[in-house]
């Protein structure tokens, strides 16, 4: 039985509970929320991006640039990065960004060989209004949780992740 104020996920392993005794599905209780949040949290983030006229993938290569700070400008490599993504889909993602006049192509001027992209103002003012719209969903998501609530659950989140972001584990 489940009990009052239970979520889907209490509900989920109550009845996987009752079907598999002989199995502890303790981690569905943690990484089934972590899911399902995921899901949310990305409804939020498209409807973020999509107000500022960007996909997500695109905050992802302008977001890096703004954070790079002023000129705003990185290698493709750093890009890769930063992103996560194979060297052929940056390439492809850097010749849409710069189809739309977000980012430029420029030559690097220590590396004559080397390519530098630089975001144009255009780009600068979609990525500032992309940040400013996903900073106030994703707030909406945790009003839920008390500043302290948020700062443990963070630290926990962080915990768990450490040897996910490790470079050497990818």
């Amino acid at each position: 039985m489940v009990e009052p104020g239970a979520d889907e996920v209490d509900r989920i392993v109550a009845d996987w509970s009752r079907e598999r005794p002989d199995v502890d599905f303790s981690p569905l209780q943690i990484l089934s929320r972590v899911g399902r949040l995921s899901k949310h949290l990305d409804r939020s983030r498209k409807t973020a991006f999509t107000a500022s006229g960007l996909e997500a993938w695109e905050f992802d290569v302008l977001a890096a640039l703004r954070r790079a700070g002023a000129p705003y400008q990185l290698s493709p490599k750093s890009l890769l990065q930063q992103t996560l993504v194979s060297s052929g889909t940056m390439t492809n993602r850097i010749d849409r960004l710069v189809e739309r006049r977000l980012v430029e192509r420029r030559t690097d001027p220590h590396d004559g060989r080397g390519v530098l992209v630089v975001m144009t103002s255009a780009g600068r003012e979609r990525v500032d209004a992309a940040i400013s719209g996903l900073v106030e969903v994703e707030g909406e998501l945790l009003e839920g949780l008390s500043r302290a609530d948020q700062e443990r659950l963070a630290a926990l989140l962080r915990k768990l992740s450490l040897d996910f972001d490790d470079p050497a584990a990818l």
